[in-house]
């Protein structure tokens, strides 16, 4: 997606030569019309599947979830916690994910109560590295019965071995609306 890579070089910042930094757009401060676009760029590349429900991990996910949803007819956005509590269902699916910008391991969450048998789950995050969240998130939809209609990413770094490991969890739509080929030596390739 062309007008996301051109944000990315105007505006991406990249930390220790191996971090990119978009938090003026996608996670931090957000680019409401950038967000629309590509939601309806995810709605254009999953157009013919059926999507009942789309999977996101909170926070930076959140955002990107709920754009693409308008687009996909208004469908339910889910999305895993990373928190405990008091408010959340005590019968939940979990699972473990390893944040790679935060080097440490979460345990998500969703209630029972949002992921039936049978429900057509689309998995959308912001970022795809090693790919422990996304595959998080789709051992939640396995859990609850639920068929993954797909994966979609805004960045991925398709240097890292995150595609590689949704693929080997069976799931063989994965669709990425900028993927990295490098960001070594503080410039940005992509693939």
């Amino acid at each position: 997606m062309q007008l996301l890579k051109d944000k990315i070089l105007t505006d991406g910042r990249l930390l220790d030569g191996y971090v990119l930094k978009v938090d003026n757009f996608l996670n931090h401060q957000l680019d409401v019309a950038l967000l629309d676009a590509m939601g309806a760029e995810f709605a254009r590349r999953f157009a013919g599947v059926k999507v009942d429900k789309i999977l996101t991990v909170e926070a930076s996910g959140i955002a990107v979830a709920v754009m693409a949803a308008r687009h996909f007819g208004n469908v339910p956005v889910v999305f895993a916690k990373k928190t405990e509590s008091l408010t959340l269902d005590k019968d939940a699916y979990e699972s473990d994910v390893y944040s790679f910008t935060k080097q440490k391991t979460y345990r998500v969450r969703v209630s029972r109560r949002y992921l039936s048998a049978g429900e057509q789950v689309l998995v959308l995050d912001d970022f795809l590295a090693n790919g422990h969240a996304a595959c998080g998130l789709i051992d939640i939809v396995r859990q609850a019965g639920a068929e993954v209609a797909g994966v979609g990413i805004v960045i991925e770094k398709g240097f890292q071995s995150g595609r590689a490991l949704i693929e080997e969890a069976g799931v063989s739509r994965v669709e990425s609306l900028a993927i990295l080929k490098s960001i070594a030596e503080g410039k940005i390739e992509f693939a």
